[in-house]
């Protein structure tokens, strides 16, 4: 398995679910790594797969483009006067897709996050020619959020693989409704299948038999 996993928004636990299916695969038998090939602010999401991953990796392995303000890799390059190695980005990751059977590539935010001033998140996944899985945070706004996502990877001309919805917070009373229906009403719309639906909390994830 090797997917690229975005976002419908940033925050919608894309970190979380690429460790917990990591963890399912190592579980499985399978060697399983991730990468977050751009960690902005913190390092903590690099972490979370480094352990993740049982620690076959060097920390620079996951991460290679480590900026250290917490904002879009382009706004942040720009603040520490930097450019982001794309170039060591392709070649980490040539290196790990070679040497690993399953690799989970998290992307940096949404879809078109910039990473430089003509060349976004969509550009990265192109360059990786990854299959790409959609985080959805499942929550009033979903529906639209995705299909806009959808659109744009479809666009783009790559493999949308399917849709991952995450309750990355306990259920709003007043969001029931959207929550309960969010996933049909999606599926109907774009004929992509739900990989995994994540409820809130969830600490494992059980894979389908091969």
């Amino acid at each position: 398995m090797r997917l690229f996993l975005t976002g419908t928004d940033t925050n919608v636990g894309k970190t979380y679910v690429a460790a917990l299916l990591i963890r399912a695969l190592r579980q499985a038998g399978v060697d399983a790594i991730g990468m977050k090939p751009i960690c902005c602010g913190g390092r903590e999401d690099a972490e979370e797969l480094h352990a993740a991953s049982d620690g076959v990796l060097d920390l620079n392995e996951v991460n290679p483009v480590w900026l250290r303000t917490p904002a879009a890799p382009y706004t942040a390059a720009m603040i520490e006067n930097r450019t982001i190695d794309l170039a060591l980005i392709r070649e980490t990751f040539v290196r790990l897709r070679d040497k690993f059977p399953a690799l989970i590539v998290e992307g940096v935010g949404g879809w078109l996050v910039p990473i430089a001033r003509d060349y976004s998140v969509r550009d990265l996944a192109g360059d990786l020619n990854l299959s790409v899985a959609i985080v959805v945070a499942n929550r009033l706004g979903a529906i639209n959020h995705t299909l806009l996502t959808v659109e744009a990877i479809r666009n783009t001309g790559l493999t949308c693989a399917g849709l991952i919805y995450n309750h990355s917070a306990p259920l709003a009373p007043d969001e029931a409704i959207a929550t309960e229906t969010n996933r049909s009403i999606i599926e109907d719309l774009t004929g992509l299948p739900t990989l995994f639906e994540i409820a809130h909390g969830q600490r494992t994830l059980t894979l389908a038999a091969a």
